[in-house]
């Protein structure tokens, strides 16, 4: 009898142990899951303070700026001096432009009106008080009705008075190319500037990398870069400048083949009538 209740006892307790050990597992998992949530919980309120300091957009330390505020006197004297021919250069197209875009309105005008004016001094009247085309008709008339003088009285009046005219016209032609030389300079000496700026990095920056004793791409790279800008800059100002100074000739030779058209009639009216009509 007793045995049979050691027994019973035996059966409970292991039935007991069965029963208690899934609740013990089930318990794990979810005191892990706790676990996992309370680290969770501090890296996801972290997170929005990390963010922006990663979105946060750092300077570049190879671009312009940097070149500007840490080179050296020759350095930052190659780039002032090629902002100087850059500002030249962008003056001298506007300003040339202008000049014989307004030369080549007063050509056509000059054409359609001045020879059908009753006399020449009302076709002079007419014309611009600083126009090229007044300067050059009043210049003929002066050396048609002046043939004056002990050494010029030599020369016949047809001449004299072709003289006087191509002298006008080879000034008013001066005028309008003036500029073009600085054109020509400027196109063929700013990338040699250029160039000259972007050894000159390159030398100061293998001079504090052989100091450093450090020879990594970020040392190497940074630098360099740096000095290549110098080259880029230089043709940025050469390039505008030589089209420039190619499209600028072109269109003084279409101004300057009017106001020679324009000469050759006056002397031909001239030959024709020597007085002048007041």
């Amino acid at each position: 009898m007793i045995s049979r209740i050691s027994a019973l006892f035996a059966a409970i307790a292991f039935a007991a142990t069965l029963a208690v050990s899934p609740m013990a597992q089930a318990q794990a998992p979810a005191d892990a899951a706790s676990a996992a949530a309370a680290d969770v919980a501090p890296a996801a309120e972290a997170t929005p303070a990390a963010v922006p300091a990663a979105a946060k957009k750092e300077e570049n330390p190879y671009g312009l700026m940097h070149t500007l505020s840490h080179g050296d006197l020759v350095s930052k004297g190659v780039l002032g001096l090629l902002l100087i021919m850059s500002m030249g250069s962008w003056y001298i197209l506007f300003t040339k432009l202008w000049d014989t875009t307004k030369l080549s309105n007063e050509a056509k005008e000059v054409r359609a009106t001045f020879f059908k004016k009753a006399s020449l001094a009302e076709g002079v009247k007419g014309l611009n008080e600083t126009g090229a085309f007044r300067y050059i008709a009043q210049s003929a008339i002066e050396a048609s009705e002046h043939h004056e003088g002990a050494l010029t009285e030599n020369i016949d009046h047809n001449t004299w008075v072709t003289m006087n005219i191509d002298r006008a016209v080879s000034e008013v032609q001066a005028r309008v190319q003036g500029g073009l030389g600085f054109l020509a300079t400027v196109g063929s000496t700013s990338p040699f500037i250029g160039l000259f700026g972007t050894v000159w990095g390159i030398l100061q920056a293998l001079t504090a990398i052989g100091v450093a004793g450090q020879a990594s791409i970020d040392k190497v790279a940074g630098p360099v870069g740096e000095a290549l800008i110098m080259t880029a800059i230089g043709l940025a100002v050469a390039v505008p400048a030589v089209l420039g100074y190619n499209w600028l000739v072109n269109r003084n030779k279409a101004v300057v083949a009017q106001v020679r058209a324009f000469a050759g009639d006056l002397h031909g009216v001239l030959m024709g009538n020597r007085q002048v009509k007041r």
